[in-house]
């Protein structure tokens, strides 16, 4: 076996190979799982985050009164409420996830049970809008799940998926200025290594663009988004290692000390933490007598 790829002196973790060369063996099922209390966390913090780039994308693809709606693996409340907000009494959305514990029964929009790389599309060829964020990354059969979004649209319904590419821009701090701050890389690494080994694809979203014309959509385009510190950047770090800290120890890849030590640093203000670009894709589902293929816009 070759060595793995190295970025920084660092291994990198997208090679699909432990830093010793040896092939890492995948562990199963989804890393940032909703069973823990940090996902609750998590979800509050993505939500200050991205849901105002959710939204307005929502708003330019045309979504309102009496618009229907599909969010894919909505995990917290936000953007389901935010969607019955916008389709208004006329309208209807449904939130779906592999485990919708954290839904609630749902203000203003169903709550379903569904896995997407598995089940069929719910009412397909029904729904004006598919959303999804921050789930195929994390999908290992994304041309399916990709393939069920898109059958679930009606003709000039819009698929807008969200995805980060935490390969583009892998450093916790981009300013690499001190111990705190390496040990803060170092640990990113360490996710990212867990992520992988867990089938994530940590360079998907620069891929979106290309997946939502192969799936056969037609006016695709993307933008992205690149927070850069600040408190919602921070607390969503202190749930992440918190909730992946028994994975961590248990791959050898820290240590309580130094867990510990970055969680004090979070916590005193010492860090500009920051995140992977999420990279915001759409495409619309074209009508019959369309020609599905590439498109610019």
């Amino acid at each position: 076996m070759t060595s793995s790829p190295r970025v920084g002196g660092r291994p990198d973790p997208t090679s699909g190979t432990t830093a010793s060369g040896e092939e890492s063996a995948p562990a199963r099922g989804y890393l940032l799982d909703n069973a823990r209390a940090e996902a609750g966390e998590r979800f509050v913090r993505l939500a200050e985050l991205f849901d105002g780039v959710t939204r307005g994308h929502v708003d330019r693809l045309g979504v309102g009164a009496g618009s229907r709606c599909w969010e894919v693996g909505a995990g917290g409340r936000s953007v389901p409420e935010a969607l019955a907000a916008a389709v208004g009494p006329t309208g209807y959305v449904l939130a779906t996830d592999i485990d919708p514990a954290w839904l609630g029964a749902g203000d203003g929009y169903e709550v379903r049970r569904h896995d997407v790389a598995a089940d069929p599309p719910p009412e397909p060829g029904t729904f004006d809008l598919v959303h999804a964020r921050l789930v195929l990354v994390h999908v290992p059969d994304r041309a399916r799940a990709l393939a069920t979004m898109a059958a679930a649209l009606r003709p000039g319904g819009w698929l807008l998926v969200e995805d980060a590419d935490t390969a583009l821009q892998p450093l916790a701090c981009l300013d690499d200025s001190g111990p705190a701050q390496r040990r803060a890389n170092r640990l990113r690494d360490a996710v990212r290594e867990l992520l992988a080994r867990r089938g994530a694809d940590l360079r998907f979203g620069r891929t979106l663009p290309r997946a939502l014309r192969e799936a056969g959509l037609v006016d695709v385009a993307a933008a992205g988004c690149f927070p850069v510190g600040g408190p919602a950047c921070d607390r969503l770090e202190a749930a992440t290692i918190r909730h992946v800290r028994g994975e961590l120890l248990a791959a050898g890849l820290t240590d309580d000390a130094e867990i510990d030590a970055h969680l004090a640093a979070i916590d005193a203000g010492l860090l500009d933490l920051t995140l992977a670009p999420l990279i915001s894709a759409w495409g619309r589902r074209p009508a019959p007598t369309e020609r599905p293929g590439p498109q610019l816009r």
